[in-house]
């Protein structure tokens, strides 16, 4: 038993170490010349453009679950004109980030996961090392930067949307005033939250394709030595869930250190 714990401390650590060095040369390339902005347009295209579909059909009904549930449970104590409030600070503080993030991970996550580790799987990125092209310059830093981009923006429209889907429920459908809704809206949100919401998204961003290409790109290392397309489908799997619960955690953290 103390055996087995001291390995799996061990593989910890070199998977920490291995992640470092993984995200500290990649942000090195980002940084290295020459700049080709074509690569990065493809991945904002795929990561961002391709993911507005799914995040405005969220956001909107997330913001109409908001306004319906808020809207029940503020009637209790009387206090249906703060629904507007509670929706905006709910989907800015919590929920938009959040829900952004996973909703990324699951369609396009997945996606980079899979696409470097067949790669790896078929031996491209060997080749690619071999006509001396830096795999971390052509294939990773483009997808970081794109990251980057897309999830504060991808973030905001749901934010804008889940809005919207807070005025249907609570003003449309549940005849709560208009101007009650807005104006407790313009009363409580303030700076300091638009600029947690930018800083958890930005973060978020890094995790996902942090995780998402580490996993596909060191398949050949994965402990199970199973490669293949089964290989592809665990390492997808576990960097779906992995990419997941550091959400999560991250969540609560950027939270506490900015709030406390």
């Amino acid at each position: 038993m103390i055996e087995k714990s001291g390995r799996e401390f061990l593989y910890l650590l070199e998977t920490i170490g291995r992640m470092g060095i993984f995200l500290a040369t990649t942000l090195t390339n980002i940084l290295k010349p020459p700049y080709t902005p074509y690569p990065v347009i493809r991945q904002v295209y795929f990561i961002g453009s391709r993911s507005v579909i799914v995040i405005l059909v969220t956001g909107l009904f997330t913001g109409m679950v908001l306004g319906l549930q808020g809207y029940h449970n503020l009637k209790k104590f009387g206090s249906e004109e703060l629904l507007g409030s509670a929706v905006a600070l709910s989907l800015i503080q919590e929920l938009g980030p959040v829900l952004t993030a996973l909703m990324v991970i699951g369609r396009a996550g997945s996606a980079i996961c899979a696409e470097i580790g067949i790669m790896r799987n078929s031996e491209q990125i060997d080749a690619l090392e071999c006509m001396a092209i830096d795999p971390y310059k052509f294939l990773i830093a483009p997808k970081f930067i794109a990251a980057l981009i897309s999830l504060p923006v991808l973030t905001f429209i749901f934010n804008i949307l889940g809005i919207l889907g807070g005025y249907l429920a609570g003003v449309v459908l549940l005849g709560v005033a208009e101007g009650a809704y807005f104006q407790g809206m313009y009363d409580s949100v303030v700076w300091a939250d638009i600029r947690l919401c930018l800083v958890k998204s930005i973060i978020f961003g890094l995790l996902i394709v942090w995780i998402s290409t580490f996993k596909g790109y060191f398949l050949h290392l994965n402990r199970s030595g199973v490669f293949g397309a089964e290989g592809v489908s665990r390492i997808t799997t576990d960097a779906v869930v992995f990419a997941s619960v550091t959400i999560l955690v991250w969540d609560y953290l950027i939270g506490s250190l900015i709030l406390s």
